[in-house]
């Protein structure tokens, strides 16, 4: 499985580059499914992820050609040699249900295994469903499946109100609506940064999309998409984790390949913890050299603070000056990081959603246990500053959403190391 050995106690300095985004490019694989023309993906991230749904798109008939010297992908599916995502493959990644939308509107039909992932809470596939029955799928769900058929053959445009702005469910219904017969409409629909990126490259492919990055998307149905070229957007989590790890060090970072209009709730909240963060067009430099004040934070959906930077923060605000209380809004189970910090040191009190940090000057290295891949980063970020050895165990799920997430620390002065 693999560890990261840490020493901590040393300042980030110096300069690195921002991966491209994981949130984004997996829809995008999944939306390549849509035309039978060869789609060309650029800046791609060494991801399992990204591993795990190139995969899952090759199984359904996509003739996927990777260049990781040059950091491109390109896939091209003739045509689909199946409609049914297995579980073996889906168990792998939760995004992996993104690919419904894409079978359902090329083939009318679609039959995929419920997803896996991170366990962080239940994010049920129903808003999904809701959104395909609206457009005419009949929906049928059993032996851990769902099966999803168009009795006309072809999905029908509709209005769709989500009762919550899910980003899966937003994506999902974007790709369905695109080749669907008239116009959807996705009322209360999820408006981060990845869903513009994901309108961005389907329009280029000849989709009529408009209202994207809003709450309300309209799309007009056209009857064919075409192969495209589209550089994948920064990723916004690994820009907030570092610059929380450059705080909580005492460091000097300057990230490039950043938009910092992305990483304004984070910006603003390492500022009001006493960081000083200086913005240019496509760089952040982030600089600290006290212990931080104690601030509160409340996960909410884009633009508000983003839930996959919770956790790296609660580790960040284990060192401020004061009590933090913290509210997790969107999963239920995403504190699993806290028993973990506990272990070195840590003190917070849980109640419910809502966790109260009681900040501490120091705290010690210990053998600690990642439990999903954004509690991972919170442990590095917490190793990095804590007093001696943390070694973090179970890598593997940080390795889904940080590429090479050691180098980049090595590069800036971090003492880390990987061990097998």
């Amino acid at each position: 499985m693999g560890a990261f050995v840490i020493q901590g106690g040393k300042p980030l300095n110096g300069n690195v580059r921002v991966s491209s985004s994981k949130n984004a490019i997996l829809p995008i694989i999944s939306a390549c499914l849509l035309t039978n023309e060869e789609c060309h993906l650029n800046e791609i991230p060494g991801l399992d992820d990204v591993s795990y749904m190139c995969e899952l798109v090759s199984y359904l008939g996509a003739k996927v050609e990777v260049d990781g010297k040059s950091r491109k992908i390109s896939v091209k599916t003739p045509e689909l040699t199946g409609n049914t995502a297995d579980y073996e493959l889906v168990s792998k990644l939760r995004a992996s249900f993104l690919v419904m939308g894409s079978l359902l509107a090329r083939s009318g039909r679609a039959k995929v295994a419920l997803p896996g992932g991170c366990p962080i809470g239940s994010r049920p596939v129903d808003l999904h469903l809701k959104g395909f029955e609206a457009m005419g799928a009949v929906i049928e769900n059993g032996h851990g499946y769902i099966e999803a058929v168009c009795p006309s053959g072809k999905l029908k445009g509709a209005n769709i109100y989500l009762d919550f702005p899910s980003v899966g469910a937003t994506e999902n219904l974007i790709i369905a609506a695109v080749l669907a017969e008239g116009k959807t409409v996705i009322e209360n629909a999820a408006s981060e940064p990845e869903i513009v990126d994901l309108a961005s490259f389907l329009t280029k492919m000849g989709a009529n999309i408009t209202g994207a990055g809003t709450d309300t998307i309209i799309i007009e149905g056209v009857e064919r998409v075409y192969g495209t070229e589209h550089t994948i957007m920064p990723d916004r989590i690994e820009a907030g984790t570092l610059m929380t790890a450059a705080a909580v060090t005492c460091g000097d970072i300057t990230l490039s390949n950043v938009v910092p209009e992305h990483i304004k709730p984070v910006t603003a909240k390492l500022r009001e913890s006493g960081v000083e963060i200086i913005e240019y067009e496509s760089e952040i430099r982030v600089r600290n050299n006290k212990r931080p004040v104690a601030v509160d934070i409340k996960t909410h959906p884009f633009p508000g603070f983003p839930t996959d930077m919770q956790a790296p923060l609660s580790a960040y605000l284990c060192f401020a000056e004061g009590a933090s209380m913290i509210v997790e809004t969107i999963f239920e189970n995403r504190f699993m990081h806290v028993n973990e910090l506990k272990r070195m040191g840590a003190q917070i009190r849980l109640d419910g959603r809502t966790a109260i940090i009681e900040g501490i000057e120091e705290m010690q290295g210990a053998q600690v246990r990642a439990t999903d891949l954004r509690a991972g980063a919170a442990l590095i970020i917490a190793g990095l500053a804590a007093k001696g050895t943390t070694e973090v165990l179970d890598i593997h799920h940080i390795d889904r959403g940080y590429e090479f997430i050691e180098n980049k620390l090595q590069r800036l002065g971090a003492d880390i190391r990987r061990v097998m």
